[in-house]
């Protein structure tokens, strides 16, 4: 299992490096990402978020019930976007924080998969949200960023107050 890196590491601010092609190195990779994304219980986890500025990206909104739900994308981007979901949101590199963001209802992104073939996924709902969310990390965006007002005030002096526990850890 790979370590999470926690909001404050620098990685998770800078904008990811493109996979120029599909390694071993790649490959392990991938599979250790997705072995810490189920050992976490998250549906998504982006490179920088284990520490490498790669743009790559493992998405299972099945949590490992679902086969067929399992998505490792080399390169994503968004291409299309539609509709409007507002719903709670966390993030493995921001335990034990939650709030509600505004994210597409239904998104359409372009990606090469793990044997280097471009590909395309269009998802609504959950894997709407995860798509946007982990694409985001691969730009230095993070969830806490589409939240503004109180909320993001509140939410502030939460992740101020969580940071200085010791130590500042993933939730359990």
């Amino acid at each position: 299992m790979l370590d999470i890196v926690l909001y404050g590491d620098d990685v998770l601010r800078q904008k990811a490096k493109p996979i120029e092609e599909v390694t071993p190195k790649i490959r392990k990779l991938a599979e250790n990402m997705l072995n810490t994304m189920y050992e976490s219980e998250g549906v998504g986890l982006a490179g920088p978020q284990v520490g490498e500025s790669l743009r790559i990206v493992v998405i299972d909104t099945s949590v490992g019930f679902d086969p067929e739900a399992k998505l490792i994308l080399l390169n994503p981007e968004i291409i299309e976007e539609s509709g409007e979901q507002y719903e709670d949101e966390g993030c493995l590199s921001l335990p034990q924080l939650w709030a509600k963001v505004k994210r597409p209802a239904k998104v359409t992104a372009r990606y090469t998969d793990i044997d280097g073939n471009e590909k395309t996924v269009t998802g609504t709902g959950m894997l709407a949200k995860a798509l946007s969310h982990e694409i985001d990390h691969l730009d230095g965006i993070l969830f806490i960023d589409h939240i503004t007002g109180l909320e993001k005030k509140f939410l502030m002096n939460k992740l101020k107050k969580l940071m200085e526990e010791e130590p500042w850890t993933k939730a359990s």
